[in-house]
């Protein structure tokens, strides 16, 4: 079986260090080619190079001889975990089942069963990923224990099995991974199951772990929001504040936070300190709705401060942002009709980058990503994003493959300009060989006839050497004079005739045996002479056909593949133009609500600008009556 790879042999068995396969076995290059495109992230390049190895072992006749047969188990697992990554969850369901099903190791059976309950939970089928991890039993890997658990707590938690899922969080406390989430989500689960003061102490709890990692330092944030947000509006405003204090300035709740705990200080008519997140938070980025909401509600706090003159002017600036930032909208939304947010979209340098969702924002000639970052983080719209990514990926590959048929062309051609010219006169002394070969052929095989005839039926003359055969012909040939002759005269003659040819057929007989096993010693090494020469006339012919098979044939499959591929762009042309659509109107209609929320403020901001003006005159008049 011939194979290709690209890369380097130290590389891949590097590589194999990672890989799910025991450091005992041997290494196969091309499983561990696939992992290295994996590792990348390149899930689509995976498929390609691990789908096509598979196929290869399953079409070989001893597949036991593959370098791939000891890897196979973990092979298949991987098909469908990259299947899974790359959201080919109907396909990745089916290899995954079929690794349940079949006969292996038990660590690989129960991490196939929490990949297929993962599929199951992302598809919003709650019942079947149960089902799923109900089937996950004895050892299991360590590495995704914890993720087993937490899996499981979020689907009872989606079932709305709150108690359930309770009893799960609780053993994920300690869990180094999970300890930040699994402590939010038992606050929620309390919350969801009426039980509203045990909620509020977790989330506090929540709201205090002591920790690094991003991740967690975010949940740790989100739990402090939301605690304060439900003190909030039940009114308790003095002790919403400490939980919304702690939510770091620089983290992604910090704006929603710093609005919260506005509200929180007006309601409690703490006036002067509503002020301050206020005015951090109204400094911030303009297109962030929680800073629109703080523009307006900054001016509202001077005013009942009695400041009505800086509450004008912070109305003023409020109403100037407003204006411009629906002005920017309205050019997002004549930016995304001619196409442009798609094609910032699909920009390779923006897409390599983990965090391209927030970069979008800095690409100048695409405004309408402004104001779409809620949008673009939302589920619903980053599995259209990425079917639209994965399309636009696709035809890329299509038409790199479309140009790479001119290259196979091209090798085909030069193939045929190299031997074409060659095979008239090899062909024309294998026709000779040939001929003497099918000559040597049938003589060996008589010989063969012959010495089996001869194992049966002993005929001594058969072996007699090439004097003895002419002697036994002179004598034939003097007894046949003789007997012509007639007389009594050739009697002595033909008596030494008697002794000679009794003499001759004396020797034939007693070195019969000696002379059979002989015989049957030549015609072995004359089948083992044979068997060679069979051996290189048939590498000749292989040889020969691979020659020809190397540029003869080639025209139509490469048509049909042609033909294939443009199709395939064609469709993905179609569904490109559907799923885009899609998206396109997707971010209009968030565009459009956003900036008629915007015309809302800014109609608020003109009233209260006209009010803070007359109050602000009505003030300065009093003054300036005053004695």
């Amino acid at each position: 079986m011939l194979r290709t790879s690209n890369l380097a042999t130290g590389l891949l068995l590097v590589l194999f260090a990672a890989a799910p396969v025991r450091p005992d076995e041997p290494k196969d290059l091309y499983f561990g080619e696939a992992l290295y495109y994996a590792h990348q992230g390149q899930f689509f390049e995976a498929l390609e190079r691990l789908d096509t190895e598979v196929w290869q072992h399953d079409q070989i006749d001893e597949p036991e001889l593959d370098s791939l047969y000891v890897h196979i188990d973990d092979a298949e697992f991987s098909l469908g975990d990259f299947e899974l990554r790359y959201r080919m969850h109907h396909r990745a369901g089916r290899a995954i089942k079929a690794v349940l099903e079949g006969a292996v190791d038990e660590v690989i059976r129960n991490d196939a069963a929490y990949r297929l309950a993962r599929i199951h939970f992302q598809k919003q089928q709650m019942e079947d990923a149960l089902l799923a991890l109900d089937r996950i039993d004895g050892e299991v890997p360590h590495e995704i224990r914890d993720d087993i658990e937490f899996l499981r707590a979020n689907v009872y938690l989606a079932e709305g099995k709150q108690l359930e899922s309770v009893e799960v969080l609780k053993r994920l406390q300690g869990s180094d991974e999970f300890g930040g989430f699994a402590a939010y989500n038992l606050g929620i689960a309390y919350l969801q199951n009426g039980q509203k003061t045990a909620a509020m102490q977790q989330l506090d709890r929540a709201g205090q772990i002591q920790t690094d990692d991003p991740g967690e330092l975010a949940i740790r944030d989100k739990s402090n929001l939301v605690l304060g947000t439900i003190l909030l509006e039940d009114g308790e405003f003095e002790r919403s504040l400490p939980p919304l204090n702690r939510v770091r300035l620089d983290g992604p709740f910090s704006n929603q936070a710093l609005l919260s705990a506005g509200w929180a200080s007006m309601s409690a008519e703490d006036f002067e300190r509503a002020v301050v997140p206020w005015s951090i938070l109204a400094d911030r980025e303009v297109t962030d709705s929680a800073t629109q909401e703080a523009l307006l509600a900054l001016p509202y706090a001077y005013g009942k401060l009695n400041i009505h003159g800086r509450a004008a002017i912070h109305y003023g600036r409020a109403l100037d942002s407003f204006g411009a930032e629906i002005n920017k909208l309205d050019t997002s939304i004549d930016s995304i009709r001619e196409g442009r947010f798609l094609e910032a979209l699909i920009r390779e340098e923006i897409r390599q980058n983990k965090d391209w969702v927030i970069r979008l924002r800095n690409l100048p000639e695409a405004p309408e990503t402004y104001y779409l970052m809620e949008l673009l983080a939302s589920h619903d719209f980053q599995t259209g994003l990425q079917n639209y990514l994965d399309l636009a990926d696709l035809r890329r590959k299509l038409l790199t493959w479309n140009g790479g048929f001119d290259a196979f062309d091209e090798m085909v051609e030069i193939r045929e300009g190299h031997y074409a010219p060659l095979l008239p006169d090899i062909d024309e002394k294998f026709r000779k060989l040939d001929s003497r070969m099918r000559l040597r052929a049938e003589q060996h095989k008589m010989l063969v006839k012959r010495r089996d005839d001869l194992l049966t039926t002993p005929r001594p003359e058969f072996l007699a050497t090439p004097g003895e055969q002419a002697i036994l012909a002179r004598i034939e040939v003097l007894e046949e004079q003789i007997a012509t002759l007639g007389t009594t005269s050739s009697e002595p003659a033909q008596q030494r005739l008697q002794r000679l040819k009794g003499i001759l057929a004396y020797t034939l007989y007693t070195e019969y045996h000696a002379r059979l096993t002989e015989f049957d010693k030549n015609v072995r090494s004359l089948d083992q002479a044979m068997a060679m020469v069979q051996d290189e006339y048939d590498e000749y012919v292989r040889n020969r056909q691979a020659v020809t098979h190397s540029f003869v044939g080639y025209n139509k499959p490469m048509r049909r593949l042609r033909a294939e591929v443009l199709k395939s762009v064609e469709k993905i042309d179609q569904l490109m133009a559907r799923q885009g659509h899609l998206l396109e109107a997707l971010a209009i209609d968030e565009l459009v609500a956003r900036r008629d929320h915007l015309e809302n403020y800014g109609d608020k901001a003109r009233f209260a600008l006209a009010d803070s003006y007359d109050r602000a005159t009505q003030a300065q008049a009093r003054l300036d009556v005053s004695p």
